[in-house]
């Protein structure tokens, strides 16, 4: 069952689409209740009698006028609120006793006072007040204190003081939509901003775990395809780091992409990210590519965050990477990891002759500057003087760093000075 509050407010709804009937409707009740009260006399033997008077021609034509001029209240209130106090203080100094012209007048100085500002209300209600008020005890035969003249000032201070309240109600419900509206948006573009940080991240580690492992299946598949049939033990032992290099892969695979995965998912990965305490399996597994890497740690004893930990052991694993596809033949790798302070330092060097990964070829190095620079690091990578290239990484272990490097923060790609680009 429909409650009342429930009608109401579905009627007011209908109104505000029919603005221009409600105005009609309204200006047309006005005008019943200026005639109703022009046919009362106040001041019978036993109180307020009617029928025992009627409006003069003047007053009817005049209550017309002011009642027709309120359809027009939304598109010119100020122009509206001249025409009926005209008419109204004409019809106070004309007529004796006077019809209740003013009523239009207060409906008109109401929706001016609705549609405004207060200053303005201020200054057209006291406007409206004087000129009624003061016609009404100037010009009426009964006293200037009569209950009807203080009536005139009573009504027009109401009017004023009722549309400005509603002014004030709706900018202060306009306001809070406002801000309920902005507030969704913010969540929509937190949401939107955090969405976008972990597809970079997650493109970030894919592309780490492919291009490494990738790189080393063809290698070994070309070294077993070599020797398939001069030496079978050789091919044989190939193609098991093959095997050994797809089966890494898909474990880093199965570990990033299960991120992707509900918080209730029972076949959720749990095994821990990768870190430099695999850093000796890493260098041995491009070992066994045909890249010899060379290991030197001054780092002992030092208690790396988490996040610090897989960014250090992904930007090696990717400048490894890029060593055994850009550096050619015979090339040897040198990785060293020192603690300085409060930094984690790492360079990865190499001699070779090989060409400079192509420009704009791959995103390897643009994801390591992302890496150092969400931190607040600094990478550097370029050519060396006499052959070969260098990438150097400066990681900070603050928590602040720790902490966004655990959020996973994009930055543009531009990061420090360095050159070249990963294919």
């Amino acid at each position: 069952m429909t409650s009342l509050a429930d009608r109401c407010a579905g009627a007011r709804r209908r109104l505000r689409r029919h603005p221009a009937a409600f105005d009609g409707a309204l200006a047309l009740a006005v005008l019943l209740c200026m005639a109703a009260a022009s046919f009362t006399d106040p001041h019978g033997p036993h109180g307020p009698t009617f029928g025992t008077r009627a409006p003069e021609p003047l007053s009817a034509v005049l209550m017309v006028l002011a009642a027709s001029a309120l359809v027009l209240r939304r598109r010119k209130p100020f122009a509206v609120l001249g025409a009926t106090t005209a008419l109204a203080v004409l019809e106070l100094v004309a007529e004796d006793p006077a019809a209740p012209v003013a009523m239009s007048a207060v409906v008109a100085l109401f929706t001016v006072a609705a549609h405004t500002d207060r200053p303005t209300t201020l200054r057209a209600g006291l406007l409206t007040m004087a000129l009624l008020t003061g016609a009404a005890m100037l010009c009426s035969t009964l006293p200037w204190y009569s209950q009807e003249n203080l009536g005139v000032l009573a009504w027009s201070g109401l009017a004023a003081a009722g549309g400005d309240a509603v002014r004030s109600r709706r900018a202060f419900v306009d306001a809070i939509r406002e801000r309920a509206e902005r507030a969704e948006r913010t969540r929509e573009e937190e949401a939107r901003r955090r969405v976008a940080e972990e597809r970079l991240r997650i493109a970030r580690d894919l592309h780490d775990v492919v291009a490494h492992h990738i790189a080393l299946v063809n290698v070994q598949a070309g070294v077993a395809a070599h020797v398939m049939d001069r030496r079978p033990d050789q091919a044989r032992e190939a193609l098991a780091h093959v095997r050994q290099a797809g089966r890494s892969a898909l474990e880093e695979l199965r570990a990033t992409v299960g991120l992707l995965r509900q918080s209730d998912d029972p076949e959720a990965p749990t095994e821990p990210a990768p870190g430099l305490g695999l850093l000796t399996e890493l260098a041995g597994s491009f070992g066994r590519a045909g890249l010899a890497v060379e290991v030197a740690r001054a780092d002992e004893g030092v208690s790396l965050p988490a996040a610090v930990d897989l960014a250090a052991y992904r930007i090696i694993q990717e400048s490894l990477t890029n060593v055994h596809k850009h550096a050619g033949a015979g090339a040897r790798a040198e990785v060293s990891v020192v603690s300085v302070g409060d930094t984690l330092e790492i360079t990865v060097l190499d001699d070779g002759t090989g060409a400079a990964p192509p420009d704009g070829g791959g995103h390897g190095l643009i994801g390591m500057r992302e890496r150092v620079t969400a931190f607040g690091g600094v990478l550097t990578a370029g050519p060396r003087h006499g052959g070969g290239f260098r990438v150097q990484a400066i990681l900070p272990l603050t928590a602040r760093a720790a902490r966004l490097g655990a959020a996973g923060r994009p930055v543009p790609a531009g990061g420090p000075a360095g050159t070249g680009e990963d294919a």
